[in-house]
């Protein structure tokens, strides 16, 4: 078994530093038993997700979070020796031991609330398998989200021993860690995709030892139990610049991880070497911004000639079975992918039981495994298209037989003959049924579990409360009405805005999806997005009869409404995006203002949010700024639209009147 006390370099990091509380690392995976004697003394909080119920001494996720969580939290003295004892730790779970999947969708909002609370590592011991290292838009935005905050993640290169990628460590800025063996070579079943051979790094990987759920220390070899250790490093490494009084920098430890890396000294696996292997002490010197001395050097070359030097254990203790290696892979919903651990694939996974959920599709491939204090009562304004769900077939039957019937015509056999009208049970998935339902009988509307969708997926259920909720059901039933229109009619409505607040409580769909719910508390801020009527306010502004150019300014207003909503797409969770989707919910106040704008030909470029430098005491203020720019003639000075919006309330609000300016390219 790897005694990580020997890897190269710990040693003398240690002798400066077993980490700063001030660090934080989260750790993205199963439950946690922080019971386990290997976490007395450490500082850890776990914060509430879509996981939820106990830790399961037996449940495979359980397994995976308490070994990863001891590698990097372990408390020296203890049976698990962790790489930095001292630093603060999140866990978010992610991964559900009765076999929930893990969509794109799920760990980017784990992902936004590590930043939220304030990480400044995230560790990932999962990914999903993908042809080019491409995700989807939300978790592309979630990994932006970190290089905009100087947060770093840290994930699991995978482990189907090939030339590919998974997801999110092949994202760009993210840190792609790979595993060796004992010996230093790379493992067979550590990936070696492209795109990690400029961001990814190899680090011990085989029989890791780790702490169990219950009690106890097993061991287990995959990338999943590699990044932990790399985690562990970056985080003394940044504790190491505290204590140079120097400001926590994630980005600079990438850099001077990744710039210290050692070559393998096989040229028959330099393809799969990544970047190189974890130069721990050569990492050190460079974020110190010294030079490698002759002694260094030496050190060095010592390692390469030990090669990893982590075989063998000081650890007394009795090591009992291995982690299972293999997990099922299972989707969550069309379209949505899921996320699996990075186990060893060397173990045959068929003496373990697997989650009964039925796949999607068999060939589908998956991941595996704002307020900076998540008490509860995080804000949210989120975009998206209105829905209902039943929960369950019981609660579903009962919609259909309390529902009217419906009266339809039935042709008879001479065609000459005028139909038979019949009364057929009602559909309770049709909306325009159950509109007219919930008009006579109002209460039921608190029997349906309403959701807010992005894309056919729902990301949020919406549970009204307090004096006003009966209100709130009302004008969600409007709401589902006008989206149920014809597109061309006036009150058609194509999407809707709702401010809330996440309260931790969540919900099961009848799909089996846990989605968070949302809690609006009175009408205020809830508004239906009708596109009809925005183009024909933004025509009345202008005096134009021309038809032509009426449709064409038609056009271009709904493809700045499309591209709004499409482009910049979210979650609505970070004070960034609810200024951005209070922005474009006042859309009728931008196109107004920007009239005379789409009139002279140009269209919407992008749009940018940022910190406001003005604000009222106690705020929370950001510049929305929207540029647009003339297709026919890039010379031509873009046009800048700003507002500035206070997102501090539940509902955010403008403040003063929005600014207008020409700016060059």
């Amino acid at each position: 078994m790897t005694d990580v006390t020997k890897i190269p370099g710990l040693q003398k990091l240690w002798q400066k530093t077993q980490g700063d509380s001030q660090i934080c690392v989260a750790v993205l995976d199963g439950l946690v038993d922080r019971a386990n004697s290997c976490f007395d003394g450490a500082n850890l909080t776990q914060l509430p997700t879509l996981v939820q119920g106990e830790v399961n001494p037996e449940g495979m996720m359980s397994k995976h979070g308490t070994h990863v969580t001891s590698v990097i939290f372990g408390q020296h003295g203890s049976s698990v020796w962790g790489i930095a004892p001292q630093c603060r730790g999140l866990i978010i779970p992610v991964f559900a031991d009765e076999g929930r999947r893990l969509s794109q969708l799920d760990l980017s909002r784990a992902i936004e609330k590590a930043v939220l609370n304030g990480a400044h590592i995230i560790n990932i011991s999962g990914g999903q398998l993908t042809d080019y290292g491409e995700a989807e838009d939300l978790l592309s935005k979630a990994v932006d989200l970190c290089e905009q905050s100087n947060v770093l993640i840290i994930a699991a290169a995978g482990n189907d021993g090939c030339k590919c990628l998974h997801v999110p460590a092949a994202l760009p800025m993210v840190l792609a860690v790979g595993a060796i063996d004992n010996l230093g070579k790379p493992m067979e079943f550590s990936n070696w995709g492209d795109a990690y051979q400029t961001q990814g790094i190899l680090a011990p990987g085989e029989d890791i030892p780790g702490a169990k759920p219950g009690g106890g220390v097993t061991k287990s070899s995959g990338t999943s139990f590699a990044s932990p250790i790399v985690s562990g490093v970056a985080a003394l490494l940044l504790s190491l610049q505290i204590q140079h009084g120097e400001k926590p920098n994630p980005h600079k430890v990438r850099d001077a991880i990744l710039n210290s890396a050692l070559p393998c000294d096989n040229e028959d696996v330099n393809h799969r070497c990544l970047a190189g292997k974890l130069n721990i002490l050569g990492a050190t010197y460079l974020l110190q911004g010294e030079k490698m001395s002759e002694q260094l050097s030496e050190q060095l070359e010592a390692i390469e000639a030990a090669a990893c030097g982590c075989g063998g254990t000081n650890n007394d203790e009795t090591v009992t079975e291995e982690i299972p290696e293999t997990l099922p892979l299972q989707l969550q919903k069309v379209n949505m992918e899921a996320i699996r651990p990075q186990y060893s694939s060397s173990t045959n996974s068929a003496n373990f039981v697997m989650p009964s959920t039925n796949l999607t599709s068999p060939t589908s491939h998956y991941i595996t495994p704002s307020q900076s204090n998540d008490n509860g009562t995080s804000l949210v304004y989120a975009l998206g298209v209105l829905g209902y769900d039943f929960g369950s077939e019981a609660r579903r039957d009962s919609f259909k037989q309390l529902m009217p019937g419906v009266e339809v015509n039935i042709p008879g056999a001479d065609p000459q003959a005028p139909p038979t009208p019949r009364v057929v049970p009602a559909h309770p998935y049709d909306p325009r049924q159950m509109v007219k339902y919930l008009r006579q009988s109002p209460s039921e509307a608190k029997s349906l579990i309403w959701t807010l969708n992005l894309e056919l997926t729902p990301i949020y259920a919406i549970e009204p409360v307090g004096p006003f909720a009966s209100n709130v059901y009302a004008i969600l039933r409007e709401l589902l009405d006008g989206q149920t229109l014809a597109e061309d009619n006036d009150n058609y409505i194509e999407r809707i805005s709702v401010p809330g607040r996440l309260t931790g409580k969540t919900v099961k769909l009848f799909s089996g999806q846990v989605v968070p719910v949302i809690q609006p508390e009175n009408e205020r801020g809830i508004n239906g997005w009708e596109v009809n009527g925005i183009i024909n306010a933004a025509l009345e502004a202008l005096p134009i009869t021309d038809e032509e150019k009426r449709q064409k300014i038609r056009d271009t207003v709904e493809n700045f409404l499309n591209r709004i909503y499409y482009d910049y797409r979210n979650l609505g969770t970070t004070s960034q995006d609810r200024a951005l989707n209070f922005a474009a919910t006042n859309i009728i106040q931008n196109v107004r203002s920007a009239s005379r704008t789409i009139e002279s030909g140009m269209e919407l470029d992008s749009i940018g949010v940022e910190k406001s430098p003005f604000c009222r005491l106690d705020s929370d203020c950001w510049d929305v700024k929207i540029k647009f720019f003339d297709p026919e003639n890039r010379n031509r000075a873009r046009q800048v639209f700003r507002y500035t919006i206070d997102v501090s309330d539940i509902s955010p609000v403008t403040l003063g009147e929005p600014k207008r300016w020409s700016a060059p390219d």
